[in-house]
């Protein structure tokens, strides 16, 4: 088994993948197009359902890619938290966190939190989190030039 694709619905879909495009560097995996249909219905358990969808691959990643839906009838919902059961965040590996930041800030994110460390004083590993322009929550990390993920203490004593 393995993971396929993650699905994010937008109230823009056009604007949420030129802001994963622009931003986080991801690229258009197809041309966007509209599922409708008695067979969409059915399988998504909406009738009349109609979406607008759009397939990005993730940067050095053929899968799972970011699939972005947009719904002729959507619910309203308030920005998702960090500390929500159900899907929590996107996460992604960076160079310069204060750089992905500010992109993400310039293209209508915004910021939750504060840089952290949560590695050694040797080896940095930077985390910070933010929203996409529709309140997505995303995880930035940044590590040492190794490449490698350190082991982190506060996680060890789950």
């Amino acid at each position: 088994m393995r993971l396929a694709h993650i699905n994010l619905v937008a109230r823009d879909a056009e604007a949420l993948a030129a802001f994963y495009m622009s931003v986080m560097n991801c690229e258009l995996l197809r041309r966007p197009k509209v599922l409708s249909g008695e067979k969409v219905s059915r399988g998504n358990g909406l009738s009349n359902s109609e979406i607008y969808t759009i397939w990005l691959k993730f940067p050095d990643l053929e899968h799972p890619f970011l699939e972005i839906h947009e719904h002729t009838v959507t619910h309203h919902r308030d920005q998702p938290r960090v500390n929500e059961p159900g899907f929590g965040h996107l996460s992604f590996q960076v160079e310069d966190i204060s750089d992905a930041l500010s992109k993400i800030i310039q293209a209508g994110g915004t910021q939750i939190g504060q840089v952290t460390d949560f590695g050694a004083p040797d080896e940095p590993y930077l985390i910070a989190y933010a929203r996409d322009p529709e309140g997505n929550v995303l995880e930035l990390e940044q590590g040492s030039n190794s490449g490698r993920r350190p082991v982190l203490p506060c996680w060890t004593s789950l």
